[in-house]
């Protein structure tokens, strides 16, 4: 991991930090580039502008770690409103969740009834709800959620991070049940023993789990896959994979972030590929961000750019 990486990480979980970068507008709006606003509104506007384009969406509020069951219960209600709202939009709009901001620091049985409620508001909408991979300290009691909440509930997909060594075994295990799976890098600040350090081990695993999700054994089983990565490597070897296979364009989909590349998000709807684009909104955006500066710190330029302008 570089040292540049392991700082912004590091960053991501300093408070004080937080508080002092959360007040200057320059970082207000170098973050504006990769989320259109604190509000759904605001959410929702980039979604039919995505839409326009040919672009599906996944919307997420975010925020983490609370510590408080009335502010997880707040956030079902707040997911609520939001199914309410795209019904009848015209949207293809998907939901995410992390599993601490419904409550996984209090109590997993608490979590789970969390989860089946806004998967139940979602299946009654004809929609998915994924569930967000956080850091590796939460892997066992998220994929523990998600087993028990998709038994009763179909329509629940899965983030699977290809740094942790762990995760070819356990996209093992969750194959004979058919999921979706979103497959990632992964973003948080994890030891050696744990994730791989190197960044060619990494795409290396990205691939092996592409590859077997595109398996006819996985697709029999109803398995399906979100490659969610701006990685060219990875795009170009996933849809190299499919080539070979002969799957069709259709059978799985492209899950970009939204104000990243849109250029490369225009190309692989041209090209025919399914693409969602994951649009992120809420004022507990720090943690977050810093995540996705340490995915590829060229994006500090931006930052850089904004405290000039400003």
């Amino acid at each position: 991991m570089s040292v540049l990486r392991n700082l912004l990480l590091a960053g991501s979980e300093n408070p004080w930090l937080r508080e002092q970068a959360t007040r200057q507008r320059f970082i207000r709006r170098a973050v504006s580039r990769f989320m259109p606003g604190e509000s759904f509104d605001e959410a929702l506007e980039a979604a039919q502008r995505l839409r326009r384009q040919g672009m599906s969406t996944i919307l997420t509020i975010l925020g983490e770690n609370v510590s408080d069951r009335a502010e997880a219960l707040t956030e079902v209600e707040h997911y609520d409103d939001v199914l309410a709202r795209l019904d009848g939009s015209g949207l293809d709009a998907e939901i995410s969740v992390k599993l601490t901001h419904l409550g996984l620091d209090l109590d997993l049985d608490f979590t789970c009834e969390n989860v089946e409620k806004i998967a139940r508001l979602a299946v009654a909408r004809n929609t998915r709800l994924w569930i967000d991979m956080e850091g590796s300290a939460y892997t066992d009691q998220t994929i523990e959620v998600y087993r028990r909440v998709k038994a009763r509930v179909p329509n629940l997909g899965i983030a699977l991070q290809a740094y942790l060594r762990r995760t070819v075994a356990d996209l093992e295990a969750l194959l004979p049940s058919g999921p979706a799976v979103r497959v990632v890098k992964g973003a948080y600040r994890e030891p050696d023993a744990i994730a791989f350090p190197r960044m060619e081990d990494t795409c290396r695993s990205y691939l092996a789990l592409c590859e077997r999700l595109l398996s006819p054994e996985a697709r029999k089983a109803g398995a399906w896959l979100a490659v969610a990565t701006h990685d060219p490597r990875m795009l170009g070897g996933v849809r190299d994979l499919a080539r070979r296979q002969s799957v069709p364009n259709d059978a799985f989909e492209f899950a970009l972030l939204y104000g990243i590349r849109r250029d490369q998000q225009l190309e692989l709807v041209r090209a025919g590929h399914r693409v969602r684009v994951l649009i992120s909104y809420g004022t507990h955006w720090f943690p977050w961000y810093m995540r996705r500066l340490a995915e590829r710190p060229a994006n500090l330029w931006f930052v850089a750019r904004s405290a000039f302008a400003g």
